[in-house]
């Protein structure tokens, strides 16, 4: 069961006892897996399937924060400081998860310093990531956020390595509450990047063929502000 999970991989130490204390479950798409306010503190491992984390104001704006695929875990912060859950997680696809009680996951790492070891290395990344779109979001135009956005959510894509690919296509809205803004601004700057030749879209795919240009602009939008 554990030895599923990319965290506990190579952990060095026997996993079986602490699995007998550990729930494995199926869900379903746009089944909501924890939700504001909750006062659980289970830590949730993805075996599979595709969840989006997203925090809202008291008007009902809601921000997205991520995604998170298999491989990947949220609601360690309730189990490390028991306060109650500060984000929405809710399904993208079908998927199966192992559901860990704070206690267990507490054990885990002081009886692993290992895993102490990488808990606080992806918690120090994820503040630095959020730090960088803190900043963003501070200093940048919805023009500028939405290209380090696209970047940032993008990877090589395969046979052209001057271009980059988001897959799928992300919906106007989505990116929207990703960076703060209207859905039309969203559509009015992916018109203009169209026109300049920096984005075209494909079947299951956004391309951007100018990754380069998109990624000086940031640069020089944030020296400019600095």
């Amino acid at each position: 069961m554990l030895s599923r999970v990319p965290f506990f991989r190579d952990a060095g130490v026997d996993l079986s006892a602490y699995e007998r204390r550990c729930l494995v479950r199926k869900f379903d798409t746009d089944e909501i897996l924890v939700d504001f306010e909750d006062e659980s503190s289970d830590v949730f491992f993805l075996v599979s399937g595709e969840v989006r984390i997203l925090i809202r104001t008291q008007s009902g704006k809601e921000v997205i924060l991520g995604e998170m695929r298999g491989g990947e875990f949220f609601g360690e912060l309730a189990a490390i400081d028991g306060v109650k859950r500060s984000a929405n997680v809710t399904a993208l696809t079908k998927g199966e998860l192992v559901i860990l009680p704070a206690t267990v996951f507490r054990d885990l790492l002081f009886a692993m310093p290992s895993l102490m070891d990488r808990l606080l290395r992806l918690l120090t990344a994820r503040v630095r990531e959020l730090n960088a779109r803190l900043m963003e979001y501070a200093v940048l135009d919805v023009r500028h956020r939405l290209y380090a956005e696209l970047l940032r959510l993008s990877v090589r894509r395969a046979g052209h390595d001057s271009q980059r690919v988001v897959t799928p296509p992300p919906y106007h809205h989505v990116l929207a509450a990703r960076i703060g803004c209207r859905r039309e601004q969203v559509t009015r700057e992916f018109t203009a990047m169209s026109q300049e030749g920096l984005i075209e879209r494909s079947r299951g795919a956004l391309i951007i063929q100018k990754p380069a240009v998109l990624e000086q602009r940031v640069a020089v939008a944030l020296r400019d502000e600095g």
